[in-house]
């Protein structure tokens, strides 16, 4: 039971950070940021949110400075928002995952097409091998 309570609070505390940052922050260093993940510890103190930023290295760098501005406001809206007695202090981290899935991705599209037999089908490819 207390499993789901936790990843109900988790979902719901990625709901609201979201909803607070598209909506609430008028940083103009803020960039294009997606909340991917919050981690809750055991006894809901702390929460490690994790998100991911469109653009270059700097504009993610700018993106983490202004969320780490940021996080006394949040935490405040957060308060007023949700009826918990404790409310989780937040510590914002950058989500590398997405950008080393897109690199991922753009290595695959690579080699299937430098590959000499990506022009031809499936069943051709069958064929030429003889089967």
């Amino acid at each position: 039971m207390r499993q789901t309570r936790i990843e109900r609070l988790t979902q719901q505390l990625q709901r609201e950070i979201a909803q607070i940052i598209h909506q609430e922050l008028k940083d103009p260093q803020l960039g294009f940021v997606t909340i991917t993940k919050v981690e809750l510890s055991k006894d809901l103190t702390h929460a490690k949110v994790s998100f991911s930023c469109l653009g270059t290295p700097e504009e993610c760098a700018r993106s983490q400075e202004a969320l780490d501005r940021s996080t006394g406001f949040i935490y405040g809206l957060l308060k007023k928002r949700l009826r918990l007695r404790v409310i989780p202090r937040l510590a914002f981290r950058y989500d590398e995952s997405i950008q080393g899935a897109i690199a991922l991705s753009a290595a695959l599209d690579q080699l299937k097409r430098s590959s000499p037999d990506s022009s031809r089908g499936p069943d051709a490819q069958r064929d030429a091998a003889g089967q």
